[in-house]
């Protein structure tokens, strides 16, 4: 077997790719949103994510100041506003009105929710960790909405119904079929 020897990077692959939401919805001031790909869990209990950004994007000094976003969850149906969230800039457009994304109110911070996402986590930053070219914000997930659509008549929630996306070296991917359950390799097979 043959490998072939890089620069160390950032090649874990594939990545979420949410749309971050920003603002004060109570002032209706600094709406912004952005696309991120450096997102994820931290900490189950109590739970906690981060998103990492560079600080010179128009969204960094937002969430320094009002020290909450909401991590919306993006889909198949929503891959194109989503990249535009990361190619264009906040200082020149306002993104909600753009791209007829619906702001609606979260329950536990003052950070718009975009209506059309399955699932929005609500996050207030417990601090920021300047990294080099990004900062991490790490953030206590505060309240968690998700879109009843999905939900089936027995409570369980089905994301795969929203045709869910990740980011994978410079490109979306809806993802694919279920290949097995956490735990599946090691299940005891039925009689």
């Amino acid at each position: 077997m043959s490998k072939t020897i890089w620069k160390p990077g950032t090649v874990l692959y594939p990545v979420p790719a949410v749309m971050v939401s920003c603002g004060d919805f109570k002032n209706k001031k600094d709406f912004n949103i952005i696309t991120i790909s450096w997102t994820g869990t931290v900490n189950t209990n109590p739970p906690k994510t981060y998103i990492s950004l560079r600080p010179e994007r128009y969204s960094y000094e937002i969430i320094k100041k009002y020290r909450e976003f909401v991590i919306n969850l993006t889909t198949v149906e929503l891959a194109r506003k989503t990249d535009f969230c990361g190619v264009r800039t906040g200082k020149k457009i306002n993104k909600f009105e753009h791209l007829n994304l619906t702001p609606l109110s979260a329950t536990k911070i003052n950070a718009p929710i975009i209506g059309e996402s399955p699932i929005n986590i609500e996050c207030k930053v417990e601090k920021i960790i300047e990294l080099g070219s990004h900062h991490m914000f790490l953030a206590d997930v505060v309240s968690v909405q998700v879109d009843d659509k999905y939900i089936d008549t027995n409570n369980s929630f089905h994301l795969e119904k929203a045709n869910p996306i990740c980011y994978s070296s410079g490109s979306y991917y809806a993802l694919g079929k279920n290949i097995g359950k956490f735990g599946f390799s090691v299940k005891k097979k039925k009689k």
